[in-house]
């Protein structure tokens, strides 16, 4: 009965408990974990083979009952490099968006800790990556480094960073002058371990609902990047790349673009609904 009473109380319980209220947020969670499913077991779903094996009598059949999502114009399977695709644009927004979190986190950490000098010149350099619109900024990367998967996921990392360190700045900023900071500085801690073990764990609630909602920006953006051919190339099946490739077979095959199209559409609103629901879900002003 105590266990059960410590586990009802704790912390995580709660957001849970709101979290569940939240029937949008609930449907969000229940598509993630659809996508991260077909991802981590596509080899058993679909083997990769069939997904990267032309056959010419097959090319461009509609959806079918052996070919759920029809062939594509080499007469790949169409389902196998659907599924596939979820791993190359589940990996981009997610390890861009952690990327990002790291090394803008702690940017924005010592930043809003500090202050003086080192802020200022942070900030303005942020205000400069800033004033380039992402994609831009995402496409002049590529450009110079050129098209493939390493480079795309630095394009989006750097254009991603400039936002988190403002946004863990300002949080850190009005998290620093509590009194437990006072306390620990009472004690003589270091700088370094008063930012990690006292700041940014009471600062976590808008960076998680941040990060996971950036999830879905860099999903559309790599997607973006990819259709223009400045992103995952040919012949891996990420989402846009599939997109760009059913261009020219808009009319004959109308299906090719549909089934990428829904996915990312899926992926991103997924995100979304998830990471709204955990801004609910962590605001404390919601807590009963």
């Amino acid at each position: 009965m105590k266990l059960k009473l410590l586990r009802d109380n704790h912390p995580l319980h709660e957001i849970w408990r709101r979290f569940k209220k939240n029937k949008a947020a609930m449907l969000g969670l229940g598509l993630l974990m659809i996508i991260l499913f077909l991802a981590i077991f596509a080899d058993l779903l679909m083997p990769y083979e069939k997904a990267i094996t032309q056959v010419g009598a097959n090319r461009l059949l509609t959806p079918s009952f052996e070919h759920p999502f029809g062939t594509d114009h080499l007469g790949r399977d169409f389902a196998a490099r659907v599924i596939h695709g979820s791993r190359y644009s589940l990996l981009i927004g997610i390890s861009t968006s952690f990327i990002s979190l790291i090394i803008g986190g702690l940017l924005g950490a010592f930043c809003g800790y500090y202050g003086g000098r080192f802020d200022n010149i942070v900030m303005r350099l942020m205000d400069v990556i800033m004033s380039v619109p992402p994609v831009l900024l995402s496409l002049a990367v590529v450009a110079a480094l050129g098209a493939n998967l390493r480079n795309l996921l630095i394009a989006i990392t750097v254009s991603c960073i400039p936002s988190t360190v403002r946004l863990v700045r300002s949080v850190v900023i009005s998290v620093a002058d509590q009194d437990y900071i006072e306390a620990a500085l009472s004690y003589n801690a270091s700088d370094f371990r008063i930012i990690l073990k006292y700041i940014l764990p009471n600062a976590m609630g808008p960076i998680i609902v941040n990060t996971t909602m950036s999830i879905a920006v860099m999903i559309l953006s790599a997607a973006g990047l990819s259709f223009i051919g400045m992103g995952v190339q040919p012949p891996a099946p990420e989402w846009g790349a599939l997109l760009s490739e059913a261009r020219q077979y808009m009319f004959k095959a109308p299906y090719l673009l549909y089934f990428p199209g829904i996915m990312i559409l899926i992926a991103a609103l997924s995100f979304n609904l998830v990471g709204d629901g955990l801004r609910d879900a962590l605001d404390p002003k919601l807590k009963n």
